[in-house]
């Protein structure tokens, strides 16, 4: 079948209107942002999603990731403060908030980020001591990460994060920051020890310290309680001797006679109980005791008279009166 020159005109209208309308529909895929150029100069940006342009006219530009990014940034020398040099290894995350800026404001976007990124770490490296260097890595992220924001704003970018992965001091000033530390360390440990001693110390003092106060404290109660036994006994004692005088005044010589009686056996029962003596003569007839008691009331009879030596006999008649120790 000859197609005529009709149907060819029709067939290259049909596919031009075709390729027409290819050229002027696009698919913009999430997390991108296409740059439109309408004849070279920048006219729109075209979001996620389907997206339209004026075919042979438009042209898309570039395509810009707008997803939070990741910018390693390469391990580089810097000198601390006080001139000691260490190497630096960091990371940058930032995301494109503005498509055309970050196409047409900067040349290579990732280029200008680490250049400006390793510039403001040997800033702020230079800027702190090598302790404070170590110690402070917050610090350091947190001022990278100002200066860093501020600095790529015009370009339409957002710095999220900085962060100091590490940082490697010479290995002659490491080997000396271990043995400070050692030393550091081993300083605490006598410390800590040398308290737990104290406090042990200072334990036990109170625990004796205690102890003899319970001690005083019992022996003060027992020395109260001797005193009050002792009081009693001599108010005892005293009673007792003042009824016996009582009995002697009246002319009750028996009762004289049971008191001198009574001492005498104690006597001889402390002199039998010394540990010092050796040979104890006692008398052995029970006549004997009588004797002394015998002996003893005629003491009483030159200190009271003759009638209390009679009310004496008569009340021991029994008791023969010639009895005497040895007799």
């Amino acid at each position: 079948m000859e197609l005529s020159g009709f149907n060819i005109a029709v067939i290259v209208i049909v596919a031009l209107v075709i390729l027409t309308i290819a050229r002027g529909v696009r698919t913009v895929p999430q997390g991108y942002n296409y740059t439109v150029e309408r004849f070279g100069r920048y006219s729109r940006t075209l979001s996620a999603g389907l997206g339209l342009i004026v075919p042979y006219i438009d042209r898309i530009g570039h395509k810009v990731n707008v997803m939070e990014q990741v910018l390693d940034i390469p391990s580089q020398e810097a000198i601390t403060k006080d001139n000691a040099g260490v190497r630096i290894d960091a990371a940058a995350f930032y995301q494109v908030l503005d498509a055309a800026k970050a196409c047409y404001e900067v040349s290579s976007l990732n280029d200008a980020l680490m250049v400006l990124t390793m510039t403001n770490i040997r800033t702020v490296v230079g800027s702190m001591d090598l302790d404070q260097l170590l110690s402070h890595r917050d610090e350091i992220n947190e001022r990278l990460l100002r200066v860093m924001d501020a600095a790529a704003s015009p370009w339409g970018v957002k710095v999220t994060r900085i962060e100091i992965r590490d940082i490697l001091p010479p290995a002659d000033i490491a080997g000396a920051m271990n043995r400070q530390m050692k030393a550091e360390r081993e300083k605490r440990a006598a410390i800590l020890e040398a308290e737990g001693l104290r406090q042990a110390e200072i334990l036990k003092a109170e625990g004796q310290k205690q102890s003899q106060i319970l001690a005083a404290e019992g022996r003060k109660e027992s020395a109260l309680r001797d005193a009050e036994a002792r009081e009693r006994l001599a108010q005892a004692e005293a009673t007792a001797t003042a009824m016996v005088s009582e009995a002697i005044s009246r002319g009750d010589i028996q009762a004289a006679n049971f008191l001198i009686a009574e001492r005498y056996t104690d006597a001889l029962k402390s002199i039998a109980s010394s540990h010092n003596s050796k040979v104890v003569i006692v008398p052995i007839e029970a006549a004997s005791l009588a004797g002394t008691v015998g002996g003893i009331a005629q003491l009483t009879k030159a200190v009271f008279g003759e009638d209390a030596a009679a009310q004496r006999r008569g009340g021991a008649g029994s008791v023969p009166s010639s009895g005497r120790p040895g007799a």
